[in-house]
């Protein structure tokens, strides 16, 4: 059974950096895409970064380019999120996600499991 499990989530003062985790069981990451999105409730999730299989290819949401890093271990068995200059605005649910292939994508629908969700919290 394939489990996300995202951490590293929490209340912040705007400025900030915080590095979210997401360790995957029951599947290597090493031939999957993966990607973290956001969600604020009554709003539809959106995507924030996404990284390759071989982690040659990453993307990145414009309203976070420049201030969020994904990236791998060389495990491949997790994938970080690296917040730095963290906005009130950024305050959401954070999600990871593996895709069903190996190429990064900004589409919700491309993957196919996702992990249950870690709190971010920024204060003005």
């Amino acid at each position: 059974q394939v489990q996300l499990i995202e951490s590293g989530g929490g209340l912040v003062q705007a400025g900030a950096s915080l590095r979210l985790s997401c360790s995957a069981s029951g599947l290597t990451l090493s031939w999957r895409g993966m990607g973290w999105f956001r969600q604020v409730p009554g709003k539809e999730r959106e995507f924030v970064a996404t990284i390759s299989s071989s982690g040659s290819t990453l993307y990145y949401a414009d309203s976070v380019k420049g201030r969020f890093t994904i990236s791998k271990d060389n495990a491949k068995t997790t994938v970080y999120l690296q917040m730095n200059s963290l906005k009130p605005e950024d305050t959401a649910v954070y999600y990871c996600a593996l895709a069903r292939l190996s190429t990064a994508s900004g589409f919700a629908d491309d993957y196919e499991y996702w992990g249950q969700g870690t709190q971010v919290t920024v204060s003005s």
